[in-house]
């Protein structure tokens, strides 16, 4: 950890805060997209972190903002009232567990050196380990002693609490993982260099939400379920002034493991937005937070008491197919354990490995105190039969009113950090597929020209999202609820023949105020048929102007109501583009859409802010990617070496 922040980040890297509250835009450097630190002004007005500004300038010569000609030389540093308001901002001591002092930024360095006892615990547990009393602590391979404390993982990005985390489960998701769809982890031929055990380091993590009001609602967005492609429960956005926003621990591209000790991690979409949405005035949570790249050595040894050990063969049908495994490694138990298996790949169309299990060894090769790197090389160099020995402890089944008649064969860290949590095999039934959820209809009908239509409307191509016009209440005293045709929830397309579909909220709020001024009205609507199911209609609690539709309704909108954006993203020779996807044409499941599933911290997708987990990657670089498998994609962006545009749409997350 570095001795002037408190937080983990390379060496040559800016320090990291825990700002206590959100910063003033003119105070944000435009590189990093963090509060200005050693902040130095360039000839045409813009302001920047001296690090950042350095670093840019040794690959480009113009300014970020406006791209004017600049040269390092000359720029100066801000003016000292600039310097004073910066180092004035309030931030947080990052050892929450044994510290809840605030103060100003320049204050912290001697805070932590003087007088916060989380920072000396640290330190003291890290001389420790620098002197141990056995030669046994020393050798890595070794059993650990379990009561000493390990060393915070240091990710290369990312602005995490690590010391909050003393509890939790830090595991580290390796750089080339058998079988993933992910670009973001895999090592380019330029990466040969750096060290060989970089890693993605993730924790698992139960946190506490405290709610005055039972009733308040919780403040984020979310996206994901066990009926698409995504399968986990993913935070999407957390809005401003909302509790989660209030408490600070929980992050866009968190993955929700367990609602108040209920096993998410397999259920639809509609089932965690019901959990989520459930009234209380405490909530727990277990969440797997993704912290960036790291460098990490050490592991620990654990007792296989009660535990079965099974044989499990794949057949690779060439040597680069991948398995669809995701590896990771935990900090309470030793070696290397299952924590995903992508859908439709492989190793889950097999059925044997489960999440959770423990791999001993794979192709004879002891990976015991091995690391997902190690068993990835094995894999990805083994022509075809590849063989697995793992270790699987029994776990408990979920009540049948969290699996709602359905089931799978997954497991996922409980809330005590390392034991499974097994469930049932789901049938195939599941699997998602882009199918059409809306029909058309035609609503015409008489009526006085002072009557009014009745109807509260939302969306609109202003709207962050881009979203189509859709009907968010239909009031009792209109025309309309007295018809009973257009219903709350559905997309309207035109009235009296005026497209709507292309009109921003206030230009569609004049069309239909103005046309009802008529004798008679004819609306075509979509009606998302999602909507009445029984599932559906049990998660909506919202009322009013606040209410949307969830986020699985608009993934069968028609696609000439999609809004495509094209996201530009640029990195160095020796970085990944920092995302993973899943998705893409399967022979089972026929097309299936490709979205994005992670983003990691401290990468070129993390730091542009553009995309959102939970985005579908309609094409890349112009190509479609309608039609495409994932063998086909991912090679088409790795290809891309430093720049890549990706044309996304974006749907809000279901608000919880």
């Amino acid at each position: 950890l570095c001795c002037e922040c408190g937080q983990p980040h390379p060496l040559l890297d800016n320090h990291l805060y825990n700002f206590q509250d959100e910063v003033d835009d003119e105070l944000i450097c435009h590189i990093c997209l963090q509060p200005l630190l050693q902040p130095m002004d360039t000839p045409c007005g813009h302001t920047y972190c001296f690090k950042c500004l350095e670093n840019f300038m040794q690959e480009y010569s113009f300014c970020p903002m406006d791209r004017k000609k600049l040269s390092f030389q000359q720029c100066h540093k801000s003016s000292l009232l600039v310097r004073n308001l910066l180092d004035k901002l309030i931030v947080l001591c990052p050892f929450r567990a044994e510290c809840q002092q605030t103060m100003q930024r320049c204050e912290l360095e001697a805070h932590l050196q003087n007088r916060c006892p989380g920072f000396k615990k640290y330190q003291s547990e890290l001389q420790r380990k620098k002197n141990p009393i056995s030669k046994g602590k020393e050798d890595p391979p070794a059993r650990g002693d379990t009561n000493t404390p390990k060393d915070p993982e240091v990710p290369s990005g990312g602005s995490s609490l690590v010391a909050e985390s003393s509890g939790a489960a830090v595991v580290s998701l390796g750089t080339a993982e058998p079988g993933l769809v992910n670009p973001a982890f895999e090592e380019t031929e330029e990466g040969e260099n750096l060290p060989q055990r970089t890693s993605l380091v993730a924790e698992t993590t139960t946190i506490e939400i405290h709610r005055e009001d039972p009733e308040e609602e919780l403040g984020m967005r979310i996206v994901g379920g066990k009926d698409t492609p995504l399968g986990n429960i993913v935070v999407q956005e957390v809005l401003r002034d909302s509790v989660i926003a209030a408490d600070g621990r929980i992050a866009p591209g968190d993955h929700i493991l367990e609602v108040n000790g209920v096993n998410i991690s397999s259920v639809t979409h509609c089932q965690a937005v019901s959990f989520l949405r459930h009234p209380g005035p405490v909530l727990h949570l277990m969440l797997l937070q993704e912290k960036g790249f790291s460098s990490r050595t050490g592991q620990q040894e654990s007792s296989s008491t009660n535990r079965e050990v099974i044989h499990v063969t794949l057949v690779k049908r060439d040597r680069s197919e991948p398995l669809g495994i995701k590896l990771i490694r935990k900090t309470d138990e030793a070696g290397i354990f299952i924590l995903d298996l992508l859908e439709g790949g492989l190793a889950a169309k097999n059925g044997k490995l489960s999440r959770n299990d423990r791999v001993l060894s794979i192709n004879g090769q002891d990976l015991r105190q091995g690391t997902p790197e190690a068993a990835a090389q094995i894999i990805q160099t083994t022509e075809s039969r590849v063989n697995f020995v793992i270790l699987r402890q029994p776990g408990v089944q979920l009540g049948e009113a969290v699996e709602d008649g359905s089931s799978s064969n997954s497991s996922s860290s409980s809330s005590n950090g390392g034991s499974p949590v097994h469930h049932r095999r789901r049938p195939d039934q599941n699997h998602y597929r882009r199918k059409s959820s809306y029909q058309k209809k035609t609503v015409a009908i008489k009526k006085e020209p002072k009557e009014s239509l009745g109807i509260t409307i939302g969306g609109g191509r202003d709207n962050k999202n881009k979203l189509p016009i859709y009907v968010t209440s239909v009031q009792p005293i209109g025309c309309l609820f007295r018809d009973g045709r257009i219903k709350r929830g559905d997309v309207l397309l035109s009235i009296n023949g005026i497209d709507l579909t292309h009109l921003n909220y206030y230009e569609a709020v004049s069309a239909l105020k103005s046309n009802a001024a008529s004798h008679s009205v004819t609306l075509k609507a979509l009606e998302i048929l999602s909507l009445n199911s029984p599932e559906a209609s049990l998660d909506i609690r919202e009322q009013g102007f606040s209410w949307s539709p969830l986020w699985i309704t608009w993934l069968g909108l028609p696609s000439y109501l999609h809004f495509c954006q094209d996201v530009v993203l640029s990195k160095g020779n020796l970085e990944s583009w920092g995302f993973s996807i899943v998705g893409g044409f399967e022979e089972s499941k026929g097309n299936q859409p490709f979205f994005i599933k992670t983003i990691v911290p401290g990468t070129p997708a993390f730091r542009d802010r553009k995309l959102k987990c939970g985005d579908e990657i309609v094409a890349v670089n112009g190509v479609p990617a309608i039609g495409m498998s994932n063998s086909e994609l991912i090679p088409m962006l790795k290809e891309q070496r430093n720049k890549v545009t990706l044309t996304v749409v974006s749907w809000p997350g279901s608000l919880v």
